[in-house]
């Protein structure tokens, strides 16, 4: 191999691990944090009561339950799918993705929840 060329896509990758488990650690911290805000995030209603609060709060309320559902589901499977991936080479970068795209949903949970309109 000539010092022009790049590394064969083909062999295998050794830190292919590497991506999938600092998902993996930082969502298992990250998930149930986002479960507990977002089940707290309902106590913004308090103030106005349900049926009073503005449509800003009750749309963001309403994409906070909606993020924790699908976003979870779908965070969980692009976990999975990280680790799924063949450890060649021509998979790292889509398996970098994956496992940082798996992070997105608690993080936007997170973020919601933290910067909630005014009821």
């Amino acid at each position: 191999m000539n010092r022009n060329s790049s590394p064969p896509l083909t062999g295998r990758d050794p830190r292919a691990y590497v991506a999938p488990a600092i998902a993996t650690v930082l969502g298992v911290m990250l998930a149930p944090l986002a479960l507990l805000f977002g089940a707290l995030s309902v106590m913004a209603t308090d103030s106005c009561g349900p049926d009073d609060c503005s449509p800003a709060l009750t749309t963001a309320l309403d994409v906070i339950h909606g993020t924790l559902f699908l976003g979870g589901l779908l965070g969980v499977a692009a976990c999975a799918a990280a680790w799924l991936l063949p450890r060649t080479r021509r998979w790292a970068v889509p398996r970098v993705w994956l496992a940082g795209l798996s992070l997105l949903p608690w993080l936007t949970v997170i973020a919601l929840v933290f910067n909630l309109p005014e009821g």
